[in-house]
């Protein structure tokens, strides 16, 4: 006799996948769409952007090439004998152009020469590394007012805070007059604008260094690859974006150290100490509305064109290497 197993409830139908959408549909889908209104934010940026900058600039370039002079209503269209003018006839502008190229060479290469150390040996999150982070970024928080007093009482040839330290320590002979020498002034001023600013670059290289993959160094050393062969393997080419920004950055701040010439050398600077931003000041104080804007314009392009050469420079100097 055979016994048969019988089996109570409702047979287990196999699991069903979920239907598919035909391809048709999802063709016919498109992304969402974004609602009109969203397009009114930028609105009051870009209101502040062209009151503030883009008509101010428009300006610059029409009084660039007339004779106003800030106060008369009307006045007269000279072409380009403005920019004829400063660059071939006007001596204090000459002055001060050469003056700002050396200013921006001295303080490009220290200023980058120098964060770069800094952030290379403050690189591991450590907490002596944080503390002394903090110490060299203080600096730029300060405004520059403050630091051209700080440092025109450290320069002084009386009672400064240098010559006080040289004479205490027995180095009489590297006393110097700082300021007052008309052939050294301007490199004095180059020093406090890189102990201004370097700490500020630092933390863009900081960033920079600590994106590097660390399996790099590793594999390098194992390869028996020196310190130096590891910073120009590794290191300088991985940080070609940090060293872009803080070259183009510390070459406009070089050339707008207006606040901090006027707060060390007075108002108006004496020749030596004169640079493209603070003689088109003078420009404008002596009611040369034209021709000030016309120094403007060229101190505008004269920016544009360094950096534009500098970037060049830095993606040959990568690619080399």
């Amino acid at each position: 006799m055979t016994s048969q197993t019988e089996t109570f409830g409702p047979p287990h139908a196999p699991p069903q996948s979920p239907p598919r959408t035909p391809l048709k549909n999802l063709r016919k889908r498109r992304p969402n769409r974004i609602a009109p209104t969203l397009y009114l934010f930028p609105l009051p940026a870009v209101a502040l952007l062209a009151i503030f900058f883009a008509v101010p600039l428009l300006q610059a370039f029409q009084y660039a090439v007339t004779d106003w002079d800030g106060f008369s209503p009307t006045f007269n269209y000279v072409g380009l004998d403005n920019f004829t003018r400063a660059l071939t006839n006007d001596a204090l502008f000459t002055n001060a152009l050469t003056n700002n190229v050396k200013f921006m060479l001295v303080v490009v290469v220290f200023q980058t020469a120098f964060s770069l150390l800094l952030a290379v040996l403050l690189t591991k999150n450590s907490r002596p590394n944080i503390v002394l982070r903090a110490l060299f970024f203080f600096p730029t928080i300060l405004s520059s007012v403050s630091v051209a007093f700080i440092w025109k009482f450290i320069y002084d040839p009386n009672f400064g805070l240098a010559n006080s330290v040289l004479g205490a320590v027995g180095l009489e002979g590297l006393q110097s007059a700082y300021l007052g020498d008309d052939q050294l002034a301007l490199y004095w001023v180059a020093v406090t604008q890189v102990w201004f600013h370097a700490g500020q670059m630092m933390v863009v290289f900081i960033a920079g260094l600590q994106g590097i993959p660390q399996e790099l160094y590793e594999a390098a050393e194992v390869d028996g690859a020196s310190r130096w062969q590891r910073f120009r393997a590794i290191t300088w080419p991985m940080i070609a974006p940090a060293m872009t920004i803080v070259v183009a950055y510390t070459t406009v701040q070089s050339f707008k150290a207006f606040d901090l010439i006027l707060g060390i050398a007075g108002n108006p600077p004496k020749a030596s100490l004169d640079i493209l931003s603070t003689r088109i000041y003078s420009t404008f104080a002596n009611t040369e509305y034209g021709y000030a804007a016309a120094e403007s314009v060229l101190f505008m392009a004269m920016i544009v064109l360094v950096t534009v050469l500098q970037r060049r420079v830095l993606k040959l100097t990568q690619k080399s290497e």
